[in-house]
């Protein structure tokens, strides 16, 4: 687990019950739960033109991550069935990411954007935050295709209790490992 008490989507790695670490409210209908988001890590630069500084945005890289200590599960339902689909969750949001990686990388590449400040130091601080807020609100849309599809996810499967598609689904994710 890193630092920031998220575990990042590894074709290595495969969820185990002891990762779902918050503690399960008995009063929910669901079995367990998951909390998957994406991270992002960007490089941004800065060039002057006359007065103004320009900022542009390269390199961007998106995490997707499991959040143990918001995530739990029913203890009397723990079961390698309902963790193989709870896995599921996880790899969709690999799957989503990478769908979506090239056209978020691609909205930026290029692109020049001014920014605010009286000064030059100021400017490229608001570069930073700003840049940081463009990506923010596109890995927003990301995220709610993926909420959208783990809707839909659950919905087929039954909550892996459809043995026949929850198993359809297992092979499209073993796929993201080779």
């Amino acid at each position: 687990m890193s630092e920031n008490n998220t575990l990042s989507w590894s074709k290595n790695y495969s969820l185990k019950w002891s990762d779902f670490k918050a503690e399960h409210n008995p009063a929910t209908f669901e079995d367990s739960h998951s909390v998957i988001k994406y991270g992002f890590t960007w490089i941004v630069d800065s060039e002057k033109l006359g007065s103004e500084v320009l900022f542009f945005i390269q390199n961007i890289d998106l995490s997707v991550e499991f959040c143990p200590l918001l995530s739990s599960v029913r203890i009397s339902e723990a079961n390698d069935r309902l963790l193989k689909h709870e896995q599921g969750h996880f790899d969709l949001a690999e799957l989503v990411r990478r769908e979506n990686i090239s056209a978020l990388q691609m909205k930026f590449e290029g692109k020049k954007f001014q920014t605010r400040g009286k000064n030059e130091e100021q400017r490229k601080q608001f570069a930073k935050e700003d840049s940081g807020k463009l990506i923010a609100q596109e890995v927003e849309k990301i995220q709610k295709i993926l909420d959208e599809r783990i809707k839909k996810y659950d919905k087929v499967t039954d909550f892996g209790n459809n043995l026949e598609i929850q198993s359809e689904y297992n092979l499209k994710f073993e796929q993201l490992r080779l």
